[in-house]
């Protein structure tokens, strides 16, 4: 169709029209090479016929004027004509053979150096790559009204969803996932019925030993992993000891207040002189005024209970003293489980449930152990300033509705599990695999009643974890929200010479662990701080 040197000029123009779309200095330099060698072989193909056809013409010429065909004489400029042609075209051959060494140089040290220029800024990018800042206020939506039929799911979980590798919570909690989103479900895929409708006849009876699927092999766990993946699918529980009256109407008629602070101290029934010494000191419930700014609020206290006697282990039958302690004191929620360290998730659950049935109009819920020692004025004073803002925001941005997302503590991040069968918070791989949500572990946090209602909703989408801590990481992480530092917030306690100098308490909300008696000990030295403080 086309003549060859048209061939050549048309594969040149598409050489270059490709190498242009590259947008690369090398790619520029790869056009210019290639274009250059098809034009010169065009030029000395043009050389070659015009001096072909000059030398024909002066032979038909000659033969015309002698009479003698195949008797050319040819004049001085031809031959010089002739000559030129023979130096084009040996140009032309050096041009060629130097195009052609000239792209099987450069192009191989080309790539080498843009493959070394990638490498060079992905290590940049990544050395210089800082995570985000968690900041102490949270601005999110929550749950929406979508989520009661869809649950929510993290962009990136923080468990491990390679599912062939056989841990028990990863595989509870992916199926639950799919059960309750079907857009993770999908057409194609079938969730397995027969887990749920075990779990359907566990609501009714809690104990029964169909309630664990059979198709794991427990024998590999620890007891106290067993035990609590027996019972771990019941989150109901009869409440044995209630006090529905804390927070509505007294029996003189008179209409209370909503405490500023509610504070839910986890305990166990045989430690009542932590509960008396937290009485007498931090925890006394009335109005409490700030160390700074001297304003106050009511703040309430309640302790949080299970069951723990001859049936529950080797403890003592206290029934009847904890009945008269009740009686007393008027400050005591209890419920029908086994009182275990595992099991003091269920605690979390079944007061976020109690508190939105009997006290929703609380600010702020103080959670946290029996053996810490709280500076509940200067907590005052941190949450008044938190409430101050957030009523600020509200009136500045028009969200008169809007809810406080707080919840601050001693903040753990990047954690595994341990791995370590001697400690209390062994987590065996066969269990769960996967790292560790931020949480806020320790002795307490403090968080917003408003919050504490989104976390009972999001909680029935999240199975039950062992920790507790990390389980209320896990369900802010749901929230898509993330646990506040304070460095008030003394998990792993004072350094050991300070323990003793009451001055060192000043910038502490929060430390762990202490006795009753020191306790008692440190809250008389509190009240009396020298000036020099």
């Amino acid at each position: 169709m086309f003549p060859p040197g048209q061939k050549r000029m048309l594969g040149a123009h598409v050489a270059r029209d490709l190498l242009l779309g590259c947008g690369c200095s090398a790619a520029r330099l790869m056009r210019d090479v290639v274009l250059g060698f098809f034009q010169r072989g065009w030029t000395q193909r043009t050389i070659r016929a015009h001096a072909t056809s000059e030398t024909s013409r002066n032979r038909a010429e000659d033969t015309r004027a002698t009479g003698r065909p195949g008797v050319s004489v040819i004049p001085l400029r031809t031959a010089r004509e002739h000559n030129g042609v023979r130096t084009w075209w040996v140009m032309g051959r050096c041009c060629k053979c130097n195009g052609r060494l000239l792209c099987m140089c450069l192009l191989p040290c080309m790539m080498t150096g843009h493959l070394l220029i990638y490498v060079m800024v992905s290590i940049f990018v990544t050395i210089s790559y800082t995570p985000p800042k968690i900041s102490v206020h949270y601005v999110a939506p929550g749950i929406t009204a979508n989520t009661s039929t869809l649950a929510s799911h993290p962009v990136g979980p923080f468990w491990n969803l390679r599912l062939e590798d056989g841990a028990l919570w990863n595989q509870l909690q992916h199926a639950w996932d799919r059960k309750h989103n079907p857009l993770l479900r999908g057409n194609g895929t079938r969730t397995p019925s027969a887990t749920f409708e075990v779990e359907e006849e566990c609501l009714s009876d809690c104990l029964s030993h169909k309630c664990w699927l059979p198709t794991h092999d427990l024998t590999s766990l620890p007891e106290p992993i067993r035990a609590f993946v027996r019972s771990m699918h019941c989150r109901e529980y009869t409440l044995l000891i209630n006090q529905p009256a804390i927070c509505h109407r007294d029996q003189s008629g008179s209409e209370p207040d909503p405490p500023m602070l509610l504070m839910a101290i986890k305990s166990q029934v045989g430690n009542f002189e932590n509960r008396q010494a937290i009485r007498e000191t931090w925890g006394r419930t009335g109005l409490v005024k700030g160390e700074t700014s001297k304003k106050g609020g009511l703040v309430q206290t309640v302790f949080l209970l299970g069951r723990q006697d001859s049936s529950t282990g080797p403890h003592p039958d206290l029934r009847n003293l904890l009945e008269l302690e009740n009686q007393k004191y008027r400050d005591i929620l209890q419920w029908d489980f086994r009182d275990s360290f595992f099991n003091l998730t269920l605690k979390d659950l079944l007061f976020w449930h109690w508190l939105q049935q009997h006290c929703p109009g609380a600010a702020f819920i103080f959670k946290g152990d029996d053996d810490v020692f709280v500076r509940t004025g200067a907590l005052m004073d941190f949450l008044h300033k938190q409430w101050d803002e957030h009523n600020l925001f509200r009136l500045y941005t028009n969200q008169t509705d809007a809810g406080l997302d707080l919840f601050v503590g001693d903040v753990i991040v990047n954690a595994m599990p341990n791995r370590e069968p001697a400690t209390k918070y062994y987590i065996p791989e066969s269990f769960y695999k996967g790292s560790y949500p931020p949480y806020a572990g320790g002795g307490g946090v403090v968080y917003s009643s408003s919050l504490a209602l989104r976390l009972k909703e999001v909680s029935e989408r999240v199975r039950l974890f062992p920790i507790d801590d990390v389980y209320l990481g896990m369900c802010l992480y749901r929230l898509g929200l993330a646990p506040s530092h304070h460095p008030g917030f003394l998990t792993f306690d004072l350094p050991e010479s300070e323990r003793g100098n009451p001055c060192a308490y000043r910038s502490v909300l929060l430390v762990h662990r202490r006795s009753p008696k020191e306790m008692l000990t440190l809250w008389r030295q509190l009240q009396k701080l020298p000036a020099q403080c």
